[in-house]
This record gives C-alpha cells, structure tokens and sequence, in this order.
C-alpha cells in the first residue's frame, strides 16, 4: 500500500474545498487553486479531512494515488502559505532588476534579457545577485524558476550564471589543473 497515498490531508481553517466530478477547487486566503485528476482515483471530503483511494492494486493506479495526495496537500499549502524558489547570479556583470511586473536580466549577452511573469507569479528581487519567485501554485513556480535559470546555465569552470541558492556546481579545473 501506499503510504503517502493513504495518509489524510487535514483542512486548515480558512480553506474551502469542492470536489465535482474528479474536478478539484481550493480557496484560501492567497487565492483560489483548480486541477482535474483522473477519474480512477477517489476523492473523499469529510469535514475538515480528505483521503485519497485508489479501487484495485494496477500500476496505473497505484503510481496515481501517491501523486494525487501529494498534489492535493501542495494546493492546500499553496492555497494557505505560498511557495518560493531562491535562485542566485554569479557572474561579473550579471544583474538582474525589477522592471514592472517582469524580471530584467544582464547576462553577459549584447542585450538584457527580460522575463514576463505568468499569471499568479511575482519576482522580488531583493539584491542584484538574488532573485525570489513566489507564487501559489508549486508547478508553476518550479516551472518559471527553471525558465530563468535556463537563460544562463551555471557554468562548471568559473561558476558563472544562474544557480538555485540550495544547487552546488561541481567545479572543475582549467587546461592548466594538470
């Protein structure tokens, strides 16, 4: 069995939760959450507890019933406190800055680089060398993080580019490090 899958997912105060044909909404106090899951995995509301089950023991459902727990509870929480991914700039030169709603990235490149932000994502920049992306949706969040890290790799031999604050670059020596 399943033990993520089978654990239950308290409801916090505050929290609204409405389950129609297999079409889950959140509303909490940051914003409101909605997602389809598959029809094979059942979900329960009992007050202020939500149980996940799955009707037999086939590798399609028990791969779904872990994952549609989990991402219940990560609406729930993002529903209730948010979700923020810290990345760092390394790099002579390299910048980045607020420019209305979007990011504006100096990269080393001829020209900056500026990001747009989806919907229900907002960039904070609190230094030059640091960039906060905060949103309600986990996904969505990880997702926008990856973009923006993607527009300057780190590189392995000076540490130069866009990193996650928690990511290690494993350096390597130059042609001289014999």
């Amino acid at each position: 069995m399943s033990r993520i899958g089978n654990k239950p997912i308290t409801v916090p105060a505050g929290v609204d939760v409405k389950v129609e044909d297999q079409k889950v909404t959140v509303k909490g106090p940051k914003g409101t959450l909605e997602k389809e899951f598959q029809k094979n995995i059942k979900i329960n509301v009992d007050g202020n507890v939500i149980t996940v089950s799955r009707p037999d023991d086939e590798p399609k459902n028990r791969s779904l019933h872990g994952l549609t727990r989990t991402l219940l509870n990560n609406m729930i929480q993002g529903t209730v406190n948010g979700f923020e991914r810290k990345l760092e700039v390394n790099g002579v030169g390299y910048r980045a800055s607020k420019k209305g709603n979007n990011l504006l990235l100096n990269l080393g490149y001829s020209h900056p680089v500026e990001v747009a932000a989806p919907e229900g994502i907002t960039f904070d920049v609190p230094n030059a060398n640091e960039i906060i992306v905060k949103g309600i949706d986990k996904e969505l969040v990880g997702q926008t993080a990856a973009e923006i890290r993607s527009k300057r790799v780190p590189e392995v031999y000076g540490g130069k580019g866009i990193k996650y604050a928690e990511e290690t670059i494993r350096r390597k020596e130059g042609k001289t490090g014999k």
